[in-house]
């Protein structure tokens, strides 16, 4: 690292893109300290209740779905961070290579950035565990108040709470292990360039990485097929899905450099041929693995609600037609309110990842400012180049959605299917035939996903246009 920057402890922490991080991990903390809170206590109340008292199938199924909900979260926040010290790494280029040329290792290198990593998980988990304790108090002495739960008492601080902050820190510290892999391939020569992201020839030369990904969405994608298979009979099926949608999609997103450029350059051929336009999709396109890191956190985060909400509505439409048409009025408003209580949890997961698209759009512009100055020296005016910059956002989360869409109508179905496929739609029959599940496409929550999609484009949008005009055409090309 420069000279400065190392003669103050610490100093990397103002880097843009490590206080994101710092939030992304705090989030996910925060969001598992919560949850085992609220299901801790809602434990209690059924304790308490004298008609259900201990239930140990109720209080697993908590537990259980407190672990899928918390993994979720922390998995996304891994890819999202992996992604952010990538990009981070890219910018550091200049500057590691001048540490190799001086005799630093690269493995000494990348031993620093895991450490910063480390660090960034450490104080992310500690501020979500302090804020997650402090709404996890607010809420339950709230729930007791308004509720009038007197007779139910629940220690709000518990050793517990410890678990999904060290998971956190420990997924952070591996995240930052993980996407600073290209310190390795840094060689002193590239001390006389800048920010240098891989091209397209050199991501399709990564045969090992392209192969491990193929493989994992093959096996993934058996796993699933094999879970709608055995949800025919079973419905255990789902767990064995499960594990095909895990794999299958952490597959894709690490051949996301395969994946995204042709859905980047289908949307592209839609924003026009103006200079902006054209500009902005050539941008997307000329670094795909810089786009494709942007757009993946979308593609989860819209993948995850969306699959909630498929799957939550046509178990809703399998158990209508159980039940002759139309469920009782009751049970479709308990299931109505489970929906958008499971969607609300899910959408924390979607939020990371918008944390981890406007971190990269910004670390983008930052280290693009070299070429933002040259647009401008070419006559470019400034509302063009913000134009660029917003267009370029409006395209990887336009190709975000639409994959994340696909994707979750997929693992939606897929999902229910392996549930039901083995519940029997004439409860009167004698007979038993497998129940075919068609996908059930709720018209209000997929309306939310896309209101918030363009939402969230204009503010990934704010910061980085300013950024792209702030600087004079003559101070960027200078550096």
């Amino acid at each position: 690292m420069p000279r400065a920057a190392a003669a103050v402890p610490l100093a990397w922490l103002r880097e843009r893109g490590m206080g994101a991080s710092v939030l992304v991990a705090a989030l996910s903390s925060a969001f598992g300290v919560v949850l085992i809170s609220a299901t801790g206590f809602i434990a209690a109340m059924l304790s308490a209740d004298p008609y259900i008292g201990d239930s140990e199938t109720l209080a697993a199924v908590l537990s259980i779905m407190t672990v899928l909900l918390v993994g979720v979260a922390v998995y996304v926040a891994s890819i999202v961070t992996a992604n952010t010290f990538a990009t981070v790494v890219a910018g550091r280029t200049r500057q590691i290579a001048l540490l190799r040329l001086i005799g630093a290792s690269a493995r000494a290198q990348r031993g620093e950035v895991a450490r910063q990593g480390l660090l960034v998980g450490v104080v992310g988990a500690f501020l979500g565990l302090i804020a997650g304790t402090i709404l996890a108090a607010v809420g339950v002495w709230l729930t007791i108040e308004l509720l009038d739960l007197q007779g139910v008492s629940y220690a709000v601080v518990q050793p517990a709470l410890l678990i999904p902050a060290a998971v956190v820190a420990l997924t952070t510290w591996a995240a930052a292990w993980a996407g600073s892999r290209r310190v390795l391939s840094v060689t002193p020569l590239q001390a006389l360039g800048g920010s240098v992201e891989a091209s397209r020839e050199t991501l399709v030369r990564r045969s090992a990485r392209n192969a491990a990904a193929i493989a994992l969405f093959a096996i993934g994608g058996g796993l699933l097929a094999l879970g709608i298979f055995a949800g025919l009979f079973t419905p255990l099926g789902v767990l064995v899905a499960f594990m095909g949608g895990i794999l299958s999609f952490t597959g894709l997103a690490l051949g996301a450099t395969i994946v995204m450029p042709p859905v980047l350059r289908l949307v592209g051929r839609a924003f026009g041929t103006s200079a902006p336009a054209r500009l902005a999709a050539e941008n997307a396109l000329r670094y795909p693995e810089r786009s494709s890191r942007m757009a993946i956190g979308v593609v989860m985060g819209v993948t995850l609600v969306t699959m909630f909400a498929v799957a939550l509505e046509s178990v809703k439409a399998v158990l209508a037609k159980a039940a002759g048409g139309e469920l009782p009025g009751e049970m479709a408003a308990v299931i109505d309110s489970f929906s958008a209580i499971m969607i609300g949890l899910v959408a924390v997961s979607a939020v990371i990842a918008g944390v981890g698209l406007v971190n990269l759009l910004t670390l983008g512009v930052v280290q693009r400012r070299r070429e933002l100055g040259l647009l401008r020296a070419l006559g470019l005016a400034n509302a063009q180049v913000r134009r660029v910059v917003l267009l370029e956002a409006a395209h990887i989360t336009i190709a975000a959605l639409a994959t994340g869409l696909v994707l979750g109508i997929a693992y939606g179905w897929a999902g229910a299917q392996s549930l039901l496929g083995s519940v029997p739609m004439d409860p009167t029959a004698t007979t038993h035939s497998p129940t075919f599940v068609w996908p059930a496409v709720p018209f209000w929550p997929v309306v939310v996903v896309v209101i918030a999609t363009a939402v969230l484009t204009l503010v990934a949008a704010v910061v980085p246009t300013r950024l792209a005009t702030r600087v004079a055409p003559v101070e960027a090309l200078a550096e």
